[in-house]
């Protein structure tokens, strides 16, 4: 007789899998607004302040993304400075690949590209079929119980274009509807507050409400980072690239710092081994199996 696909097998209950993705607190979204606004002001440093052009600057930021990002793929349980450096990557990578479809070559904002609303069109269709292959391949939508590997390749995939497809929507609002950088950040920040109302006081959907919010963390950082950079006439801080890029960078270090303290007081617990969310057959684990019974990992 075959075997039931649902079935589960001894191993599943004997073992467990450490977490690799964080969990979604206020603390994430912190972290999060601030990476991707590092990633927005590290772009403008290097690629419009140094002058070194979108092409180039993006093969630089592609270059530390797909290193920082193989390495987390490769870690066996969930380390914070690797985390958020994969994030920020996404976030460095998605404001060059933005500007460079949206604008074209160059280092200003030379209208040789596709444009602002073409681009984010483009890029929510490519965001929607991340998610169709996301389905198909049977993998959890829930973000904070991804245990596969493939669940988190995915996870991922969908960072780096919904990162991207953050900076086009943002240029795009502030650009293209003369809101302006401020009237933008006005604007995103309102329907957040929506998106959090939503969360607590509505049944929609938790999945589609936090990649909602985390597509719009993206313009929102880059309006708070034009706040920092740009001269005061244009309403911002004065603070120029390279000074709002030391300070987020320090920032963000802070953060990780205190996430990775708080995890070693507080840490993880494991999640069951993956399976199908169709099938029930067994998946690849994204991290190390331990016994059930094992303590919970550590950051040593």
């Amino acid at each position: 007789m075959a075997a039931n696909p649902h079935t589960r097998t001894p191993l599943d209950g004997m073992m467990v899998v450490l977490r690799k993705l964080p969990q979604v607190t206020v603390l994430f979204w912190i972290l999060k607004m601030v990476a991707v606004t590092l990633g927005e002001t590290a772009g403008d440093l290097f690629g419009i302040t140094f002058q070194l052009g979108y092409v180039t600057t993006a093969l630089v930021f592609l270059v530390f993304f797909l290193a920082v990002l193989v390495a987390q793929v490769r870690a066996k349980r969930f380390r914070p400075a690797l985390y958020w450096s994969v994030v920020l990557g996404t976030s460095m990578v998605g404001t060059e690949v933005s500007d460079f479809l949206n604008r074209g070559f160059g280092h200003g904002s030379a209208p040789d590209g596709i444009g602002y609303a073409s681009g984010a069109l483009l890029l929510t269709a490519l965001l929607g079929l991340v998610f169709a292959v996301w389905w198909r391949t049977g993998q959890t939508y829930d973000v904070e119980n991804i245990s596969s590997r493939t669940g988190e390749i995915l996870y991922w995939l969908a960072i780096l274009v919904s990162n991207t497809l953050g900076t086009s929507s943002g240029d795009w609002l502030s650009d293209d509807t003369g809101l302006g950088f401020r009237g933008a950040f006005l604007v995103i920040a309102a329907v957040m507050v929506l998106i959090t109302a939503a969360h607590y006081l509505t049944s929609i959907n938790q999945m589609v409400l936090f990649w909602l919010a985390f597509i719009l963390t993206r313009p929102l950082g880059a309006a708070g980072g034009d706040a920092l950079t740009k001269p005061a006439a244009q309403g911002g801080l004065g603070w120029g690239t390279t000074g709002g890029t030391t300070a987020l960078s320090a920032l963000l270090l802070v953060l990780i710092a205190y996430q990775t303290w708080h995890l070693r007081r507080h840490p993880l617990a494991p999640l069951p081994v993956p399976v199908d969310r169709r099938t029930g057959q067994p998946q690849r684990p994204n991290g190390a199996l331990v016994p059930a019974a094992a303590p919970d990992s550590s950051l040593d």
